[in-house]
């Protein structure tokens, strides 16, 4: 090859969607490509005229402008334009002029065709009419309330007031009061570091502490902090929500909330900071939650519910706010309902964790959505002396989850089924046995059991088994291949001609279901990815931060299954608000006449997107691949 060529070669691998071609491919390319110039205003493409040539921006930038003349985007180096006009009819759909002086390499039409009708990858990153205009549709939803979009660093006011571990109750309180704060952080060695690092937060002892553990409690002035704080301690990174805070605040009701940044203190919020800074729609129900003395008083707050749901999306909250928000609610009937249980039936004979699976667990949950829980039991547990006792507490539990507007489980995955009542060491021979000998219904299973979460009582245990799936599904080929052929049975409700396909079953006919058809499939091709990179997060989006970082998908798609799962499960979130406001009972099928333009064409991409990722699946995870 000659050095222009080889240069060309060099530029273009390094790029969707010519970086998942052969070397072999890519010479011929290199060889059959045209260079072009064009100064800065010069029109490349006018709307309507022929084109003959797929166009990649060696250097410069390119507006693309709609018919109408208005502004679609901007593209740089190592994009393509003019597409989908050799796609379609061979007629230009954007213009696009030079905004700087630009390089652009010409694919003459005969080897983009060739490409296209032997390069599935190729076919399928060209065929999306435009893979920046969801991105572009979700990036919108970006606004919102201040709650939903600020991080707590911006409630922090002043560095953390902070005294070593060896101090005394005495030192504690003279610089609380110097300091003029409620908090006080105790730093010490982490046992869990290699290093033995003084900086780590060991505990935090408030002024409410010093009342009921040092003067309550008549202890001297001299007695140690470490005996008094409290160790047990929740905090949250610097980076994350004030929404998230103040969920964590209510849930554990905390007044005082350490912030760390790389498991460094950089300051504490207190429940007045957020008070002062959330804004007229808050996640309130939380706390009227664990005030509630009996079920009749939860059942009582379900309207509230939906009201917080609705005021959300009304905020242009994001899916994964919501559905965050919709789970700690849902955590939250589970937890009071469980020590109402108590309560009434006395300290549980042994330990227990009680689960949550599936959306929940995920922090996915929406206003429609059923009841999936387990119970992981001590060792000791004897179902002769013991059973009884659990038998109970699951049905009021469950019974009362049903009350609160949280349906039974159709496939009886609850924890009054004692099927799902296992001990420590039942579950783990389960989980293993279901990654070593996978069948139809161990795979059904995986898939609703392998997003768990620990809601009430030894909650470690549930945190010890996702690592137990962590591990061991990881090295299982056999077990990722079944998974992957599992997660292909929910497809996408696009035709061959990309037109939708609907559902044909009597009261939801003509239309798409969006949860079976759209997000669940999402869920489950991103949780088989997550198994083949060990991640350990629940939720979708936090799996798709640790498969992109893995490297194991190419270059582009995450960001697009990322785009392609908010927007489907936007569009589903807005659909049940409106049947929430019209007193309609919300479901999760929509009919695509009542869809905007901007919706139907931007589902048709994000559903694209859901089918390129199955074919890549289908691929990548056959049971001969190592």
């Amino acid at each position: 090859m000659e050095a222009e060529q080889l240069e060309i070669l060099g530029f273009i691998r390094r790029f969707p969607p010519f970086d998942t071609l052969d070397d072999e491919v890519l010479e011929l390319i290199a060889q059959q490509i045209e260079i072009a110039y064009y100064r800065a205003g010069t029109v490349i493409l006018n709307y309507g005229d022929l084109v003959h040539d797929l166009y990649l921006i060696r250097s410069g930038a390119v507006e693309m402008h709609r018919r109408s003349g208005e502004l679609h985007n901007r593209l740089s180096e190592g994009n393509l334009f003019g597409q989908m006009g050799l796609l379609m009819n061979n007629r230009v759909r954007m213009s696009a002029t030079a905004l700087e002086d630009t390089l652009v390499y010409c694919l003459p039409e005969a080897l983009f065709n060739e490409l296209y009708e032997t390069h599935d990858s190729f076919a399928d990153y060209v065929e999306v009419e435009d893979r920046t205009r969801l991105r572009q549709a979700v990036s919108r939803q970006s606004g919102g309330d201040e709650l939903l979009t600020s991080t707590v660093r911006e409630l922090i006011a002043r560095e953390p007031v902070t005294i070593p571990l060896s101090a005394t109750i005495l030192e504690a309180a003279q610089k609380m009061s110097e300091e003029g704060v409620s908090s006080i952080l105790i730093l010490g060695p982490d046992p869990e570091q290699a290093e033995n690092q003084d900086d780590s937060v060991a505990g935090i002892l408030t002024d409410r502490d010093l009342r009921t553990r040092v003067l309550a409690a008549g202890l001297s002035a001299d007695t140690g902090v470490a005996e008094v704080m409290s160790t047990e301690l929740v905090a949250l990174e610097s980076g994350q929500f004030v929404f998230e805070a103040m969920l964590v605040m209510l849930r554990y009701n905390l007044h005082h909330l350490p912030i760390l940044h790389r498991g460094k203190p950089v300051g504490v919020v207190a429940l007045s900071d957020v008070m002062r800074h959330e804004s007229r729609n808050s996640l309130f129900v939380i706390r009227h939650i664990f005030k509630a003395q009996n079920v009749d008083e939860l059942a009582a707050i379900a309207d509230d519910v939906k009201a917080c749901f609705v005021r959300m999306v009304h905020e242009d909250a994001n899916s994964q706010m919501i559905g965050t928000a919709m789970a700690g609610i849902g955590r939250s009937f589970k937890q009071r309902l469980l020590e109402l249980a108590e309560q009434e039936l006395g300290p549980p004979p042994v330990p227990y964790c009680f689960l949550a699976l599936g959306s929940m667990a995920r922090d996915e949950q929406l206003i429609v959505t059923d009841q999936d829980n387990a119970i992981i039991l001590d060792n000791r547990y004897d179902p002769a002396q013991h059973g009884a006792y659990f038998a109970a507490l699951a049905k009021r539990v469950c019974d009362g989850l049903a009350v609160c507007g949280y349906s039974y489980c159709t496939g009886d995955i609850m924890a009054t089924n004692v099927e799902w009542q296992k001990t420590r060491h039942q579950w783990e021979q389960c989980f293993s046995d279901w990654i070593d000998n996978p069948s139809p219904q161990t795979l059904l299973n995986s898939s609703i059991f392998f997003d768990l979460d620990g809601v009430y009582g030894k909650t470690q245990w549930a945190e010890q088994l996702n690592a137990l799936i962590s591990r061991r599904a990881k090295r299982s080929p056999r077990f990722l291949a079944s998974m992957a052929r599992n997660a292909l049975g929910r497809t996408p409700p696009l035709g061959f001609f990309k037109e939708f396909v609907m559902e044909q079953d009597g009261k939801h006919n003509n239309s798409i279901n969006l949860k079976r058809r759209g997000t669940a499939p999402l869920a489950d091709l991103i949780r088989v990815h997550a198994l083949a990179v060990g991640s350990r997060a629940h939720n979708s989006f936090e799996r798709l931060k640790d498969i992109i970082e893995s490297g194991i998908l190419p270059k582009g798609r995450g960001p697009d299954l990322r785009d392609a799962m908010e927007f489907i499960a936007t569009v589903r979130i807005r659909h049940q608000a409106l049947d929430v406001e019209a007193g309609a009972e919300p479901d999760n099928n929509i009919e695509p006449d009542n869809l905007s333009d901007f919706e139907r064409r931007n589902l048709k991409d994000a559903f694209q997107i859901l089918s390129n990722a199955q074919k890549y699946m289908r691929f990548r995870y056959q049971p001969n691949r190592s």
